[in-house]
């Protein structure tokens, strides 16, 4: 019992430093090239805070472990959307860029709705892995296009000479070597807790897994958060959730061969929890253009909530049925009916500004 532990504690230590190292380095370059902080979020510090998950994914796909690698991703991100901006905004009130909400808050959505879509007949196939992966570059080419990003990062306090530039690339490797080790040790140990709990591999990577590889994201949001530096940590969010359907999917399943078998529940839940989890984004994001405190409690209730009925569906808990009713028909209905409240009032207060003339005024 002692000797998984220990391996699991190392390979989550290993996939948290490397994933450090990795976007202080990459982040580095980027910062050389003057790419705007929200750009930056979205890409570079996304795909540094998504690598855990990569990684675990193509090494649970190479060893057949599919039901891992989807809960993994799936997992991480809802532990992202809930979880994440929820611990961020309870710190400090988050501000969205009014980009992030006309552009990328959409784009995570449509690919969430796609991916759903896909696994809707029990598999998901190479075909479309591939298919993931060419939206993957459209998305790359369409974000390097894209203006209206933010100012450019400065990049006079950055050394630009060749030894750091080499620093910097060895670090990156050393970053991804990490990362490799780190997973096939998590999913090792992961897979022993699994056995003898008597849970399954979709639930160890749903809970355990997810929020272990999302611990990268966490710490970033936070401590971006708190630097003030909130388009980071709202952008690698949303960015990471991308990567993690486009990337971690659509690459990890050019590795497997046959077709990536999906669960059930997969589909008859926990897409749609994460389809529900990404939609109210919208109102919640639109609202002021921040995530504030309170809407920070919101997202940690739902997050919990999550947690307890996989607890309860797991355990076979006679109070599931009474728990699954009270949220359906009483808990979400009431939410969404308040954040619509809110977010209609919040846009014909904006009309009203839009349209306030004080020359016609006496």
């Amino acid at each position: 019992m002692i000797e998984p532990i220990i391996w699991f504690v190392v390979g989550l230590v290993a996939l948290i430093g490397g994933a450090e190292i990795l976007v202080r380095c990459v982040s580095k370059l980027a910062i050389i090239s003057g790419i705007p902080k929200l750009i930056i979020g979205l890409t570079v510090v996304a795909f540094g805070t998504s690598a855990p998950e990569l990684a675990v994914s193509i090494q649970a796909g190479i060893d057949g472990q599919t039901d891992l690698m989807l809960g993994n991703i799936v997992g991480s991100n809802i532990t992202n959307t809930l979880l994440i901006l929820g611990i961020s905004a309870l710190f400090i009130p988050l501000k969205v860029n009014k980009n992030l909400i006309k552009w990328d808050v959409p784009i995570m959505i449509a690919i969430t709705i796609f991916v759903y879509l896909l696994a809707l007949n029990g598999s998901i196939t190479f075909i479309e892995c591939l298919i993931l992966s060419a939206i993957l570059m459209v998305y790359l080419i369409y974000l390097a296009r894209r203006k209206g990003g933010g100012n450019p990062e400065p990049s006079e306090n950055i050394n630009r000479g060749f030894s750091a530039i080499s620093l910097n690339l060895i670090g990156t490797i050393a970053g991804f070597a990490a990362l490799i080790l780190g997973a096939r040790w998590l999913i090792g140990s992961a897979l022993i807790f699994a056995e003898m709990a008597g849970v399954s591999e979709l639930t160890i990577g749903l809970t355990v897994v997810a929020i272990g590889t999302s611990l990268p994201e966490i710490v970033i949001s936070l401590a971006a958060a708190l630097k003030g530096e909130r388009d980071i940590a709202v952008g690698s969010v949303i960015g990471s959730n991308i990567l993690n359907f486009l990337a971690v999917l659509g690459v990890s399943g050019l590795f497997i061969p046959g077709a990536i078998p999906v669960q059930d529940v997969l589909v008859s839940f926990d897409l749609l929890v994460l389809i529900g989890a990404s939609i109210l984004c919208v109102p919640i994001f639109y609202t002021g253009h921040k995530i504030v405190r309170w809407e920070g409690v919101l997202l940690l209730f739902f997050y919990f909530s999550y947690i307890f009925y996989l607890y309860l569906s797991s355990t076979e808990h006679d109070f599931l049925s009474v728990f699954v009713n009270m949220t359906l028909y009483f808990i979400i209905p009431v939410v969404a009916f308040a954040v619509l409240l809110l977010a209609t009032l919040e846009l014909k207060k904006r009309y009203r500004f839009r349209n306030f003339n004080p020359k016609r005024r006496k």
